[in-house]
């Protein structure tokens, strides 16, 4: 019995990390995209944060440094032949 309890919490740990990862993997991407487009420089991120606030008060970790490291953990391992189709398995659910 504490095994299938064992074995079921940790697999619930999995799936959350994974949703998690492909989260700010996805929020990162389109971040990068955005600065590509952006006339107002970082700023831009700073009003997504707001907006964000906004949306889903007292929710931690999408302030302006939160979204900024999602940005570069996107921009980090984006060209990354190992990372990159390792976290786009688990966007999609494969």
């Amino acid at each position: 019995m504490i095994n299938i309890i064992n074995t079921a919490r940790e697999n619930a740990l999995k799936k959350v990390n994974e949703e998690l990862i492909s989260m700010y993997w996805q929020v990162g991407e389109y971040l990068h995209e955005e600065s590509q487009w952006s006339s107002f420089g970082e700023s831009y991120i700073d009003s997504i944060a707001k907006e964000i606030q906004e949306e889903f008060p007292g929710i931690k970790g999408f302030n302006r440094r939160g979204l900024y490291r999602m940005k570069q953990f996107y921009e980090t391992y984006a060209e990354n032949d190992v990372v990159t189709p390792l976290v786009t398995q688990i966007s999609y659910g494969l």
